[in-house]
C-alpha cells in the first residue's frame, strides 16, 4: 500500500504484537482494537497490526479464551515501525524461552519503536531491550523483576514509561494509554481524541499519573477504628486531619492509630491523609474550574506551596503542569 499518512509517513506502520501461552487478552485486545479504530476513523490504513506467537499457533490467553495468531514469530522480519510485547500470567514462562526472548531481541533492533504492556516489560527485559533503563510495570510485579534483572530500574507507579524509544507501561488497561499517546504522536491528537471517544474512554492519562488511586485500590480496612478515620478523611478534607486530631477522633494514641493504620493500610496515617488530598486536587484540576489556590483550599493544603509539594510527591509534576497536560488532551474545559 503506497498511502501516504498524516505525518509524511509513507504506507501504514508495520506493528507486531507478541502474544505467549497465558497472555493478558486485555493487553492484546487493548492495542489491537484501538489501532483498528485509527484506521476506521482515518478512512485509510494508519497502521499494520499483525498479532504474533511462537510459532503461529494459537494463544490460549490466561483468561481461558483462544486468540488465533496471525503469524508466527520466527517469520516475522524488520523493519517494523513498532513492536509491543504484551503481559499476562504466562510471563514468567515466557522470560525462560530463549527461542522467544531471542526473536523479541532481534525484533526489537528493527523496530523504530519498543514497547511492553504490563509484566511483558519482563520479556523485554529478559531479552536484554532494558537494560540500565527505567520502566513501567504492573504494581504488584515491580517488585519481582527489580530482583531479578537488577540491570532495570523498575518503576510501580507511572501509567507507562517512556526511555529514549523504548515504552513500557503499567498493569492491562494502562495499554490503551500507552496505544493512544502512539497514535497522538504518529497521526495527531486530533485523531487520538477521536479513538478516545469511540472507546467511550477517558483521553489518555499522562504517563506520569499514578497507577494506583487511593480511593479504589485501598482495601477495605478490617479494623472498624481504621474504617471511621478513612470515612472522617475522605469526607473532610478541608478540615484539620493531623495524626494528633484523628487520634482524638477516635479515642486512641496517637502511636496507637499509627501503629493500626501501618498494619490496614500501609501507609501512617498522615501520609494516607496527603495522598488522599493529592488526588482529591488531581481530580478537581481536570474536573473544575477553580483556580490552584482554590483547590489547595478545599483539599486541606491551605497554601498553593503545600499542594504543590504534596504534588510532586505523588504524581511527580507540577498541579499546573497536569492541568495543562490533561486538558491539552481534551480531558477538562479551559484551564484557570
Amino acid at each position: 500500500m503506497d498511502t501516504e499518512d498524516v505525518d509524511g509517513h509513507e504506507g501504514p506502520r508495520r506493528i507486531v504484537v507478541v502474544g505467549y501461552p497465558a497472555a493478558e487478552l486485555l493487553d492484546i485486545a487493548c492495542v489491537v482494537s484501538a489501532l483498528q479504530i485509527a484506521n476506521h476513523l482515518h478512512g485509510r490504513a494508519v497502521y499494520q497490526p499483525r498479532l504474533a506467537s511462537p510459532g503461529g499457533g494459537p494463544i490460549h490467553t490466561g483468561t481461558g479464551l483462544t486468540v488465533n495468531a496471525e503469524v508466527a514469530l520466527e517469520r516475522v522480519r524488520g523493519p517494523l515501525d513498532t513492536l509491543i510485547v504484551c503481559g499476562g500470567i504466562g510471563y514468567v514462562d515466557a522470560m525462560d524461552n530463549a527461542r522467544l526472548l531471542g526473536h523479541v531481541r532481534r525484533l526489537g533492533r528493527e523496530s523504530r519503536r519498543v514497547a511492553s504492556v504490563c509484566t511483558g516489560a519482563g520479556i523485554l527485559a529478559g531479552a536484554g531491550l532494558l537494560d540500565h533503563r527505567r520502566a513501567a510495570t504492573h504494581w504488584n510485579h515491580a517488585g519481582y523483576l527489580a530482583q531479578r534483572f537488577p540491570d532495570v530500574t523498575f518503576d510501580p507507579v507511572p501509567i507507562f514509561v517512556q526511555d529514549g524509544d523504548t515504552y513500557t507501561s503499567a498493569g492491562v488497561t494502562s495499554a490503551l494509554d500507552l496505544t493512544l499517546s502512539f497514535i497522538e504522536a504518529d497521526a495527531g491528537a486530533a485523531l487520538a481524541r477521536d479513538v478516545a471517544r469511540d472507546l467511550v474512554t477517558y483521553l489518555q492519562r499522562p504517563g506520569n499519573q499514578a497507577q494506583m488511586s487511593v480511593f479504589t485500590t485501598a482495601p477495605v480496612p478490617m479494623h472498624s477504628v481504621v474504617r471511621r478515620v478513612v470515612d472522617h478523611v475522605t469526607t473532610h478534607l478541608d478540615a484539620d486531619l493531623s495524626p494528633t486530631v484523628l487520634a482524638h477522633h477516635v479515642g486512641l494514641s496517637e502511636r496507637h492509630l499509627t501503629r493500626l493504620f501501618t498494619e490496614e493500610v500501609g501507609l501512617t496515617a498522615g501520609r494516607f491523609v496527603r495522598r488522599v488530598r493529592a488526588e482529591a486536587a488531581a481530580n478537581l484540576l481536570v474536573e473544575s474550574d477553580l483556580t490552584v489556590a482554590g483547590i489547595a483550599r478545599r483539599c486541606g493544603f491551605g497554601t498553593t506551596e503545600a499542594l504543590r509539594q504534596a504534588f510532586v510527591a505523588t504524581y511527580r509534576v507540577t498541579p499546573s503542569h497536569y492541568r495543562a497536560t490533561q486538558r491539552a488532551s481534551g480531558a477538562g474545559g479551559s484551564s484557570a
